[in-house]
């Protein structure tokens, strides 16, 4: 196939890895090379080796339109076993390219290579793409930019020009060394030492003033922002002082735009903004801000990562000791601002991008989401609720056993037997006053126990948060789909008033989203994907 036009400006953007454009009817094949290899990196006085991909962090943006088929060959040039998980793409009937190591595929071992080969169909935005084998995405990770497809434009003014902010954590030991211990020890990890923008921690840790992100702007002009989080797991707050955000998109879905000075993100979610920068210089600089929301009773890292908005002097000498504009964030635990902002996303659900959310349902689940125990094995001592006890992650009071054949392969060799089953409880066992008083039992089971659906079946989920070990709010990603919200609030989910006040119309569709702390989310999407 011939090359395309867009080739030479292509290799200028990815210069520090292979990028091929072919054509072909429906769109272009792109092709990348993710060459997972070690890289010495200098944080917080502290030098660390870690895992990236081409030696970047974050990694390398992987770019293509709406209709492309991407084809990226990961190979494996360090000890970890690896994989490559491409947060929020459909992946419609190509399930083992989805990345989840053990589940759709087995993970890419040392000196080993392995292709992934996907079309992007119906979406366009940002995504995310990230190591998807142990807690490795903490430096490996990058993002996805799906432009529209070609002589179409954004629903949105057209921006000055488009920026990727990627939130993220740094750790001056090794991340692997941290998870280890605490499945070992049952207790919580220990937490990160500083929150990132682009990978740099910013002005307010110690030996970082150097490593501090700029985003340099001019008067009067529109710019896309491309927020990414990529933290392992913490929600974060994000703001840039004194200025007015326009949400346009989440989750590479185009949303109602709405104006806000501050904003949430879960980690894998997206969102994209406008900012409209300010019509005459200001004789100032403005500080870009996030730190985390946190409602449980562990351990988090109460830091703020900060960058600087600066604006271009229209004479290019800018003044010296410019006001420095502080930022107003939410406080740590402002579940109402959650709950406000989160609440506000709403679908275009127009001609051009609708809303086809269920309005029927086939199947209905109801799972309870929290912290449980597992007993500790004999004669050691663990550093859960109890030293007899460790802390235990569960659905339906299920704690999932990651399986040493991929479930995907033993599904379609026909041969799941001892690999899963599939009898994972579609309700609560045992139903409870969930946000109540905890129960006296807090233990949970383990198992690789699984939901089979038929083809297009139609499916309402409600995840109601528990209290067991303390109310806390839980982001969830589903591989292979996307979701619309019809629905949310505080307490326990009421099957018969709550159903009534559901978003049928416009609900925001996303593949991210957080079951809110002390309540529930109730989610529709179509089984419309074979294998995942």
């Amino acid at each position: 196939m011939a090359t395309t036009s867009h080739l030479s400006s292509m290799a200028m953007l990815f210069i520090s890895f292979f990028v091929v454009l072919m054509g072909n009817a429906e769109g272009e094949t792109r092709h990348y090379t993710f060459n997972i290899r070690y890289h010495n990196v200098t944080r917080l006085c502290h030098t660390r080796t870690i895992l990236t991909v081409n030696r970047r962090y974050p990694g390398p943006p992987l770019v293509a339109r709406e209709g492309d088929r991407v084809i990226v060959k990961v190979v494996n040039h360090v000890a970890n076993n690896v994989s490559i998980h491409w947060h929020g793409i459909r992946q419609l009937t190509t399930g083992w390219s989805d990345g989840p190591s053990y589940v759709t595929q087995c993970p890419i071992q040392t000196n080993q290579s392995y292709i992934y080969n996907f079309t992007i169909t119906g979406q366009r935005g940002t995504l995310l793409w990230h190591a998807h084998f142990s807690w490795l995405r903490a430096t490996i990770h990058g993002p996805i930019i799906i432009l529209p497809k070609h002589n179409q434009s954004y629903p949105f003014q057209k921006p000055h020009k488009e920026v990727t902010i990627i939130l993220g954590e740094w750790f001056n030991v090794d991340p692997e060394a941290i998870i280890s211990q605490a499945l070992k020890t049952g207790g919580g990890p220990n937490v990160s030492d500083a929150y990132t923008i682009n990978g740099l921690p910013g002005l307010l840790y110690n030996c970082s003033s150097k490593d501090t992100y700029k985003l340099k702007v001019k008067p009067g002009k529109t710019y896309l922002l491309r927020l990414i989080n990529a933290a392992l797991n913490d929600e974060l707050f994000f703001t840039i002082a004194n200025h007015t955000l326009t949400v346009v998109e989440g989750d590479a879905i185009y949303t109602k735009p709405f104006d806000t000075d501050k904003l949430l993100i879960t980690p894998g979610q997206t969102t994209n903004v406008l900012l409209k920068t300010k019509p005459e210089y200001p004789n100032a600089t403005f500080l870009i801000a996030a730190r985390p929301y946190s409602t449980g009773q562990g351990t988090f890292d109460n830091s703020t990562t900060m960058g600087i908005l600066e604006y271009e002097h229209p004479f290019k000498k800018p003044f010296k000791n410019l006001t420095l504009i502080q930022p107003n964030l939410p406080q740590i635990n402002d579940t109402q601002f959650v709950s406000n902002f989160t609440m506000k996303f709403r679908s275009l659900a127009n001609d051009e991008f609708p809303a086809n959310v269920p309005k029927t349902v086939d199947k209905r689940f109801f799972f309870t989401v929290g912290l449980g125990t597992s007993p500790c094995p004999k004669n050691t001592t663990c550093q859960g609720p109890t030293n007899s006890t460790k802390f235990a992650a569960s659905v339906n009071n299920v704690s999932f056993t990651l399986p040493s054949v991929a479930i995907l392969q033993a599904y379609y060799f026909g041969q799941s037997n001892g690999v899963y089953t599939t009898d994972f409880p579609v309700e609560p066992m045992v139903p409870f006053n969930y946000t109540g008083i905890a129960p006296n039992n807090t233990n949970v089971m383990n198992g690789t126990r699984t939901v089979v659906l038929p083809f297009n079946t139609s499916v309402e989920l409600v995840m109601q948060d528990t209290s067991i070990l303390g109310a806390e709010s839980h982001p969830l990603h589903l591989h292979g789909f996307n979701f619309f919200v019809v629905g949310q609030g505080f307490g326990n989910f009421d099957p018969v008033k709550d159903p009534a006040k559901f978003n049928l119309v416009d609900p925001m569709e996303r593949n991210t989203a957080g079951v809110p702390a002390g309540g529930w989310i109730a989610i529709r999407f179509l089984a419309d994907n074979p294998g995942k």
